[in-house]
């Protein structure tokens, strides 16, 4: 190195930097109502959070009798966008289902 630095001059990491931390995470989840029907939740739960149909079909049936379940635990921006499709999707479809977020 030039003018008399050694590696061990020089500071990757400044000496006040701050722990990195990991994301919050936000559950998403599914409310009750009664005009959306059974198949369009699974349909919901299938293509916007991935679920295989039989899981879906037993959050949709956790929704229906419990009044909400939970879809998934995303990033912020990922719950953000999800619960922005799932009302999406409902409203073109006639739906009036609602999907929340909540900070984990």
């Amino acid at each position: 190195m030039s003018q008399g630095h050694s590696d061990s001059d020089i500071a990757l990491f400044p000496k006040n930097a701050t722990e990195v931390r990991e994301p919050s995470m936000f559950r998403v989840m599914l409310l009750n109502d009664d005009y959306t029907t059974m198949e369009f939740v699974v349909e919901i739960l299938v293509k916007v959070f991935h679920k295989h149909y039989d899981e879906a079909a037993r959050i949709m049936l956790h929704v229906h009798n419990e009044g909400s379940g939970l879809c998934g635990i995303y990033t912020f921006e990922v719950a953000e966008s999800k619960v922005h499709t799932v009302h999406t999707l409902a409203r073109e479809n006639g739906f009036p289902l609602k999907c929340t977020m909540e900070k984990e």
